[in-house]
């Protein structure tokens, strides 16, 4: 098979997330483990970091990535979703991994998947732990797909737990509370193994002091350790939480003997873009008029991302919005300005929420505008509207950036 005949074959053969929802969510680790030992437990081969959450996950795992680049490790990164090419998830020191590791992975092990009925969220942390073994990482850092504790990447033990916050997200999946999705997220907290949390929420606290203290694992909150700061190239004036998160994290990594000075920190806080690729996080892609495209997709990360907007010098708004049509628009739309011209859309994914039905939803609540045919045709009438001193946002679903950059 061609790279292209393969990522056919893994969208479409197996279920995935991203694309099909609930119907891709394993209720178990049991095809993990199967996989692992299969591949003779690759994920032993080399040291890690495990970083869950509901917001942040993806920016603090690249900025961690980054730093420990910096200090001359050579670093595994591994995160999901893609917005160009599946490549994208799977990263040594920035560069990813090869097409024809890909493909010969695959061919290797298709009958074993297909027999398995391996999940596509399955068989890549597979084809990541595989990989960064044989290239021999002094460390990778590992994103968590959803939730935590039944996520195909928590059969790893790492050096470091990290859960940058709780919100509601995924309820479908992991509970309709904030304190049940702590539990799920919380289900990567190891016997012994340090943990992070990188934000100190009121009703998540208890949980995770609970889940420490039965694990006899040391938990440190960051917000509440962390006073100095450092600047990043990633511009969202959210990222400061992140920030600490990446502080702290590197603190508990310092006390293991990794050895990361003050100078890495800085440095690889600002050149994450550069050192690692990481895309669609407050990335500005026009200048004049100002527009900038975000990932960000449930309450707490559009809370953040509309503040943001909020306090950006414009004469008029345009937002370039679609979602994914399980998202529960009810949750989030009251975080949209009535002041804006809106650009509804689809992205064109099966799952993708149909432009004239957010149409219509986002009509009954006064937000008014146009659908559009496409991701790319909403964005060029933006920009044909748009003054000079006008601000455009494109987002409300990863699939909607991935588009567009």
């Amino acid at each position: 098979m061609t790279y292209q005949d393969t990522l056919d074959w893994m969208f479409s053969q197996l279920p995935m997330y991203q694309r099909q929802g609930k119907s891709a969510f394993r209720k178990d680790l049991s095809n993990t483990l199967i996989l692992a030992d299969y591949l003779n437990n690759p994920e032993r081969n080399f040291k890690s970091i495990h970083i869950a959450g509901t917001n942040g996950k993806g920016s603090t795992s690249h900025m961690l990535a980054s730093v420990l680049q910096e200090a001359g490790y050579r670093v595994g990164l591994y995160t999901s979703p893609h917005l160009k090419d599946f490549r994208e998830r799977i990263r040594i020191n920035g560069h990813v991994v090869s097409k024809q590791f890909v493909t010969a992975f695959i061919k290797q092990n298709k009958t074993f998947f297909e027999v398995n009925s391996l999940s596509f969220f399955e068989m890549t942390v597979g084809m990541a732990f595989e990989y960064f073994s044989i290239e021999k990482v002094d460390i990778a850092v590992i994103e968590v797909g959803l939730g935590g504790r039944l996520d195909s990447t928590n059969i790893i033990i790492p050096e470091v737990s990290v859960i940058t916050n709780i919100g509601l997200d995924h309820t479908q999946f992991l509970g309709n509370s904030l304190e049940a999705i702590a539990f799920e997220k919380g289900g990567i907290i190891k016997r012994n193994i340090p943990v992070v949390i990188g934000e100190t929420q009121e009703e998540t606290v208890s949980v995770f002091k609970d889940l420490a203290s039965k694990n006899n694992a040391k938990i440190v909150f960051a917000d509440q350790e962390i006073i100095k700061m450092y600047d990043s190239d990633l511009l969202g004036t959210y990222q400061s939480k992140n920030i600490k998160t990446v502080i702290q994290a590197v603190k508990e990594l310092k006390i293991k003997g990794f050895k990361v000075s003050e100078r890495h920190l800085k440095k690889g806080l600002l050149k994450t873009v550069e050192n690692t690729g990481l895309l669609g996080r407050w990335q500005v892609i026009n200048e004049s008029p100002k527009a900038v495209c975000d990932t960000g997709h449930n309450r707490e990360g559009l809370s953040y991302v509309m503040n943001q907007v909020h306090n950006e010098n414009y004469k008029a708004l345009h937002i370039v919005l679609g979602f994914v049509n399980d998202k529960d628009l009810s949750s989030i739309i009251d975080l949209f300005p009535k002041k804006a011209t809106y650009y509804f859309c689809k992205p064109n994914i099966p799952r993708g929420l149909k432009a004239d039905v957010l149409k219509r939803i986002f009509n009954g609540h006064r937000l008014k505008g146009d659908v559009y045919d496409s991701v790319t045709e909403a964005y060029m009438s933006a920009l044909r509207k748009a003054d000079l001193n006008d601000f455009i946002l494109i987002g409300g679903s990863t699939f909607v950036v991935a588009e567009i950059i």
